[in-house]
């Protein structure tokens, strides 16, 4: 089994090569509730926590505070696979789920998980499939110690394998610290509830490509 150690302070020291920048104009995507016991908007960040996210950057325990976080997907079917992974069943109704895409209105730097940084900072590529709690300990190192956005990372549910369509940046996902703030855009370019009739047909097909059941 691939090692997931806790993080050993101070983090070493970064390179260039450590370094993601999502340029201005970056297209991101998110799946929010907007009912439910946790509602939320399309574009608030989260500050309370930790919860069981895994890169959440906030101090235990859970209450509000400075530090806050906002989670999103390099393509659609990343951002529907990782929102309904932990189920396996795409409600589209309950809690009334809906689709936002933005485009970054500046650039982020973000710290690349996706490299060799997890491994030279002692523990391996499973801090983004392993454990959370663990995962969550690194996210509040990093916050303290990078002068970072946030984290880029491989999607533990979609697979970095593209299809015909997929953008570039699938199978990968962002947690945006609260230092990103002014790169989310005033507007979104795309927002649409998921039980809309014209989605509904593409949101059957990603359930089926992910062995995920689908509740209209």
């Amino acid at each position: 089994m691939a090692k997931l150690s806790r993080p050993t302070r101070p983090l070493v020291d970064l390179r260039r090569s450590d370094i993601r920048t999502l340029r201005t104009g970056t297209a991101l995507y998110r799946v929010y509730h907007a009912g439910g016991r946790h509602a939320t908007a399309w574009n608030r960040m989260r500050d309370f926590g930790p919860t069981t996210s895994r890169f959440d950057p906030h101090l235990p325990p859970p209450h509000a505070q400075d530090r806050s976080v906002i989670y999103f997907a390099g393509s659609i079917p990343t951002a529907v696979a990782e929102v309904f992974g932990s189920t396996r069943l795409t409600e589209l109704g309950r809690d009334n789920p809906w689709l936002v895409g933005v485009r970054l209105a500046g650039p982020v730097r973000l710290l690349d998980l996706a490299g060799d940084w997890p491994t030279r900072a002692g523990t391996s590529q499973a801090i983004s499939s392993g454990r959370r709690d663990i995962a969550r300990e690194w996210a509040r190192a990093v916050y303290e110690e990078y002068a970072v956005d946030g984290l880029w990372y491989p999607s533990s549910m979609s697979g970095t394998t593209r299809r015909p369509g997929d953008p570039s940046r699938h199978g990968h996902a962002v947690a945006l610290f609260d230092r990103a703030r002014p790169a989310i855009p005033r507007r979104p370019s795309l927002h649409i509830p998921l039980d809309h009739p014209a989605v509904l047909a593409s949101m059957a097909k990603l359930a089926e490509r992910y062995g995920y059941g689908l509740i209209p």
